[in-house]
Formats: C-alpha cells, sequence, structure tokens
C-alpha cells in the first residue's frame, strides 16, 4: 500500500513530467538562470573556477591532462565527453529519419530539408554581413543551428493552435539543422588535424561498420571500438563529439529505438543540464545591455531572430511554388513563419559553437549572452505570434 501511494502520489508526477516535451527546456532554462546567479554571487571565484580550473595546470594545455591527453577541466569533459553522447543520440534519431521516419522519402524530406538550408545560410549570410572583415567574422555558425527541446517545447505550450504536421516539420527541419551544425563544426571548426590519429580513428571506426554489415547486433562489440574511435577524434583536432555522430550512424537499426529510450532521460535530464551549468558559467560585465552593442551580438541576434523565419519561410516558398513540395497538411503560410520564428531558438548548438568559434573567454561570453538572449526574444515572439494567430 506505501509503495503504491509511492508510485501513485510522487513517482508517477515525477515521471509524467520528465516525458512532458516541456520538461527538458524548463530544466535548462532553470539551470541557465541557476548557473548564471552562482556566477555572479559572491561565490563567482569558486563556482568558474570549479568549472574551468585545470586537473593539471603544470601540463599548460586545456586539452591535455597528464600523458593521457585527456580533458583537462570538468567544461572540457562535459563539452568534449559527455556531449558525446547527446550527439550520439541526434546521430541516431538522424539515421532513424533518413531510413524510416519522416525523412526516408524524396517528396517527405524536400520541404524541411530546404528549409532547413535557407534556415542555416541565411542567419550564417547576416552574421557575416555584420562581421566581414572584422577579427569576428569565425563566428558566423553560431547562428545556424535550432534547438529542438526548447523549441518543441514552445509548440508544446500552444496545444492545438499548432497543427501537429508543422510539430512534425519542425522536427525534421531541426534534425536537418542538428546534421548541417554538425559537418559545419566537423569542417569549419577543425584548428588543426592530426592524421596519425584520424587514421587510427579510421581504424576504429572500421569496426563497428563491419559488425554492421555483418548483422551484429551485440552493442557491445560497437561500444568498445567507440570509446576507441572518441579517443582518436579528441586527439585529432577534429571536435570529439563528432565521434559520437560516426559511430551512431553504424548502430543497427533494429537496436536504435532501445538505445534512445534509454539514453533519452540521462541526456536530456543529466548531460543536458550539466552543460548549461557549465557553459553559462559566466562573470556578466558591468553593462551588460552595453555587451551586446557589438559586432558578434549584431550578428547573432539578427541572424537567429530574423535570418532564421526568413530563411526558412523563403525556401519553403520557393520549393512549393516550384513544385518540388507541398505545404504541411492543415497549415498556412503564415502558421509556417510562426514555425520559423520559433526555430530562431538556438541555445544548445549556439552556445557549443561559440566556445569552438572564439578563444577569448571575452568574445565567447558575448556570444553566449547574445544566443541566450536571441532565444528568448525568438521564443516569446514566436509564442506571442501563434497566440495571436487566428486558425483561418
Amino acid at each position: 500500500m506505501i509503495k503504491s501511494f509511492i508510485k501513485e502520489s510522487l513517482l508517477s508526477p515525477l515521471y509524467m513530467f520528465l516525458k512532458d516535451s516541456r520538461a527538458v527546456g524548463i530544466v535548462l532554462i532553470v539551470c541557465t538562470l541557476i548557473s548564471m546567479i552562482l556566477a555572479n554571487s559572491g561565490m563567482q571565484q569558486a563556482y568558474i573556477g570549479f568549472w574551468n580550473d585545470l586537473f593539471d595546470p603544470t601540463s599548460g594545455h586545456h586539452y591535455q591532462y597528464r600523458a593521457l591527453s585527456l580533458p583537462n577541466s570538468y567544461l572540457l569533459w562535459i563539452n568534449d565527453g559527455m556531449m558525446v553522447l547527446f550527439f550520439f543520440l541526434v546521430g541516431m534519431e538522424i539515421k532513424r529519419e533518413l531510413t524510416i521516419g519522416e525523412l526516408s522519402s524524396v517528396r517527405q524530406a524536400v520541404l524541411p530539408v530546404l528549409a532547413a538550408i535557407g534556415g542555416m545560410l541565411m542567419p550564417a549570410l547576416i552574421f557575416t554581413i555584420f562581421n566581414k572583415g572584422t577579427e569576428y567574422s569565425h563566428g558566423w555558425g553560431i547562428p545556424m543551428a535550432t534547438d529542438i527541446a526548447f523549441s518543441l517545447g514552445i509548440l508544446s505550450l500552444l496545444g492545438n493552435r499548432v497543427p501537429v504536421s508543422l510539430k512534425i516539420f519542425l522536427m525534421a527541419l531541426a534534425i536537418i539543422d542538428d546534421l548541417g551544425a554538425i559537418l559545419t563544426i566537423a569542417i569549419f571548426y577543425t584548428p588543426h588535424l592530426d592524421v596519425k590519429f584520424l587514421l587510427y580513428g579510421a581504424g576504429a571506426l572500421s569496426i563497428p561498420i563491419l559488425l554492421n554489415f555483418l548483422k551484429v547486433e551485440r552493442l557491445t562489440f560497437y561500444i568498445i571500438p567507440g570509446i576507441v574511435l572518441w579517443y582518436c577524434i579528441f586527439n585529432s583536432g577534429i571536435h570529439a563529439t563528432i565521434a559520437g555522430v560516426l559511430l551512431a550512424f553504424t548502430i543497427p537499426l533494429t537496436k536504435i529505438e532501445e538505445l534512445v529510450h534509454g539514453l533519452h532521460d540521462p541526456v536530456n535530464f543529466i548531460i543536458m543540464p550539466l552543460f548549461a551549468l557549465a557553459n553559462t558559467a559566466i562573470a556578466l560585465p558591468g553593462n551588460v545591455l552595453g555587451s551586446l552593442n557589438h559586432d558578434i551580438s549584431y550578428g547573432i541576434m539578427a541572424g537567429l531572430v530574423i535570418g532564421k523565419p526568413l530563411g526558412i519561410f523563403l525556401l519553403s516558398f520557393l520549393s512549393v511554388k516550384m513544385k518540388l513540395a507541398v505545404v504541411p497538411e492543415n497549415s498556412n503560410w503564415r502558421q509556417l513563419w510562426g514555425i520559423g520564428m520559433i526555430a530562431g531558438i538556438g541555445f544548445t548548438m549556439s552556445i557549443f559553437i561559440s566556445s569552438l568559434a572564439y578563444e577569448e573567454r571575452d568574445l565567447q561570453i558575448i556570444a553566449i549572452i547574445s544566443v541566450i538572449a536571441a532565444s528568448l526574444i525568438a521564443g516569446l515572439a514566436g509564442f506571442i505570434y501563434f497566440r495571436l494567430l487566428k486558425n483561418t
């Protein structure tokens, strides 16, 4: 009876909360607020130092802990180690959608793929306009991303004001967007390459590829070479999270559902909150609004708030007018514009790319503050827009 009471009164509401699509966004917002409060309180030095201080200061290198060449701080273990599981999860979602999901046929994939391309190119172009010829131009990839958790969380708050077809469209768009961000990180945010470790990594990757070909389904045989792959990618100069995506594409389709189900809660309610805590542990400048008066801020905020909806809408409109695709069922152009507004929530991936685009911590802080501000504006604007929009 006591167990039944605990399950019904305590565990069931918690379980329902964890399964709610809004929960991830709520948890990330709370963690971000807590982190920024602590980072700007009397605990500032201890809190920021906890995440950023090197385990082995004598190494003189943030990415080398003793002779093992491992991440050298808690921040780096989260960004280069734990976030691999986030990218692993995203990679499996992409593989599933491309094989049996919303992107498995040309007709289904055309609109979200083209919309995602527009939603990546336009923000990057707008950022470049603001920062062309400056030392900040390398940050063009920051406003390209859409945060799946936050954007779908906003849509869930809107209920039946947004048709199911548009929710599926946004999810597919965000998945393609993530793939674009992953490729951007691999190609454009890799400062140097160690060919030796790349070759070792290729050898490690060949094992799960062969296992997939031989239809081996025991996951242990994939995870062990996957760990070796992570170590090799980490030391090759390519960002280590790419290892998660590469491994994800070798996982047998029959095992993806099991793995996605198993990783969903740990990734969304442990790893992502830790990512938010560590990466928003920033000491805000005395004049926060003044820090937004910067070319980086203009590029990021204009890219996410204006560039995202504009790029998504224009490419969608052109693809439909050229009869390459059709508007999602039970939706209209005004609703599609609203989806573009909500897609301007960049948060996780945008903050992640901010840490790669700039080495100077001051520039990273400006970029992160701008991402948070732009995501807040995009989310609120999209929510209010749909609340005011009549479903006609």
